[in-house]
């Protein structure tokens, strides 16, 4: 096969709009840790667990399952029929504002009875405050999310890729200036903030709209016509959330169980509810050091990891309606060719010098020297998981085009339980960083088990070249580690933001010159074709 790939191109399309984002969302996260530390008042462990309730909602349907179940049977009907696909996407917009609203006022009224039960908890009152806040944005970001895979099942990437950056705008404004202005009350901002994120999600439904309209959608809400349709999505839909919801939930859950486990300022030593001899095991920060160390690695796996699984769905859907399972294969192995060649010199990186990075980004304000090696200690554990990470929606993926959603389901119930054993096992002797760990060595566990179970089916995959490439990109990164270590060494280390500037962008040039010579030297051609978007016989 030659020319330029598909594939390639609307990973490149939308790695860039992911990239952009990314630069966003680490200056709002830096706003966000100068404004608020990590400790302080509890205040960013309250709307980091807030915020992750949307959020959830938008990993799982922005990146997960709706999109999984949707994606293939709107294909099918773009190829047979414009019309019936234009109801389709009718159908399931509003399905999704039913459904969503539902879970919203479900949601607050939960809140509500948790207010009147445990009110008086020490940090309560905040962390429900925030959360029915910001409860009604997972409507918004459930419709932006379904007008994003529509028009990726049309090939267009550019718009869906840059809706993000509508929410880290308003993010970032309300942080840095707005909320500042408005009080000094810690509280009360990150209130500010809340509802600035709720005018983002509106934004992102209404940059898209006009888009999707002019691809020709008209809206027709007809439900009996496509009928068939609907069942088939929702027959995918549950197992699909199950399936690609893993990782996510298990941070939601970690995120949990450090704020429940976390010893507040001259509260008692023992965990009470667990009997006396139960110390805690985390102290108050341990919320916002894990966010700020997955925010960290989310930008390797949002630029390259679901940017190849977004650009490679509708292409495998594609291969799959139209009964091309070899061209399914082949694909599939070019996309995990793609994300180990890069995802495991970005996990290396982190390891290498997460500390630096952490000063740079973070260490300003309220973040201080003390937070900024708790949060690196977590950003290592994370970058053990990172390759894992960049692969898991991508072999998912590789499933579902095939209408297979039970593998997945299986393989993720057992991780679920794998995290937790892991979560317990480790959470005593490492704190926050046994959280971490054992959400990397899940991924890792799961990403392996996925790959090694495609082998069952009736699709010839590119195992040799999957594998050489992973060695050449685990040697090479050995390589680009020592170089950017000894830079490290070398660079002089005080507080000032040019050093700590310094200290970063050399080891990352040197270490990516090194890596990028290395690779190439070892016979890696993947970089290649990343740069230049084009795909040659091998």
């Amino acid at each position: 096969m030659s020319g330029r790939h598909p594939l390639i191109t609307g990973a490149r399309v939308t790695s860039l709009g992911t990239i952009s984002s990314r630069v966003l969302g680490m200056l709002r996260d830096m706003a966000m840790a100068a404004l608020f530390g990590l400790a302080g008042s509890g205040v960013m462990d309250a709307f980091v667990i807030a915020y992750r309730i949307p959020n959830l909602f938008r990993r799982l349907f922005g990146e997960g399952a709706l999109t999984a179940s949707y994606l293939p049977v709107l294909a099918t009907e773009l190829e047979r029929d414009r019309s019936a696909a234009w109801r389709l996407v009718s159908v399931v917009l509003v399905w999704v504002s039913l459904l969503s609203a539902g879970v919203v006022l479900l949601g607050e009224l939960v809140f509500a009875g948790m207010w009147l039960l445990w009110g008086d908890l020490p940090g309560m009152p905040l962390l429900l405050n925030l959360s029915a806040t910001l409860l009604p944005y997972l409507v918004l970001v459930c419709l932006a999310a379904q007008l994003s895979g529509t028009l990726h099942a049309l090939g267009h990437f550019g718009v869906p890729a840059l809706t993000p950056v509508v929410l880290n705008v308003c993010w970032l404004a309300a942080a840095w200036l707005v909320a500042p202005l408005f009080t000094q009350d810690k509280e009360a901002q990150a209130r500010v903030i809340a509802v600035a994120i709720l005018l983002a999600g509106v934004l992102q439904v209404a940059v898209q709209w006009p888009v999707l309209r002019r691809r020709g959608f008209r809206f027709d809400c007809d439900h009996r016509a496509v009928w068939e349709p609907l069942r088939q999505i929702g027959r995918a839909l549950t197992p699909m959330l199950f399936g690609l919801a893993v990782t996510q939930l298990n941070s939601f859950f970690d995120s949990v169980l450090a704020w429940g486990l976390a010893r507040t300022p001259d509260g008692p030593e023992r965990v009470g509810w667990l009997g006396e001899a139960v110390r805690y095991p985390l102290d108050r920060g341990a919320v916002a050091a894990l966010y700020y160390g997955e925010r960290l690695y989310h930008f390797p796996t949002g630029v390259l990891g679901l940017a190849v699984a977004a650009a490679i769905f509708p292409l495998l859907s594609r291969h799959a309606a139209r009964g091309q399972r070899d061209r399914i294969g082949t694909d599939l192995s070019l996309g995990l060719r793609l994300v180990f060649c890069l995802a495991i010199p970005a996990g290396v990186g982190l390891i290498a010098l997460a500390e630096p990075i952490v000063t740079l980004l973070f260490q300003r304000g309220q973040f201080t020297a003390e937070d900024t090696l708790r949060t690196a200690h977590v950003v290592r554990c994370y970058g053990l998981g990172v390759w894992a990470f960049c692969a898991l929606p991508v072999a998912v993926r590789g499933f579902y085009a095939l209408g297979d959603s039970g593998t997945p389901v299986r393989v993720g119930a057992a991780v679920v339980g794998l995290n937790l054993a892991l979560n317990l096992t480790l959470l005593w002797p490492l704190a926050e960083n046994g959280l971490a760990l054992a959400t990397s060595l899940s991924a890792c566990v799961q990403v392996l088990v996925l790959i090694a179970l495609f082998t069952r089916r009736d699709i010839s995959i590119d195992w040799r070249s999957l594998r050489a490439t992973g060695l050449r990109a685990v040697a090479a990164s050995a390589m680009m580690a020592a170089a950017a270590l000894a830079a490290l060494t070398a660079l002089p280390d005080d507080p000032s933001l040019g050093s700590g500037l310094f200290r970063v962008a050399v080891p990352v040039a040197l270490g990516g010159a090194v890596y990028a010579a290395a690779f190439r030297l070892f016979g890696g051609r993947e970089l290649e074709q990343l740069i230049h978007g084009v795909v040659g016989d091998e």
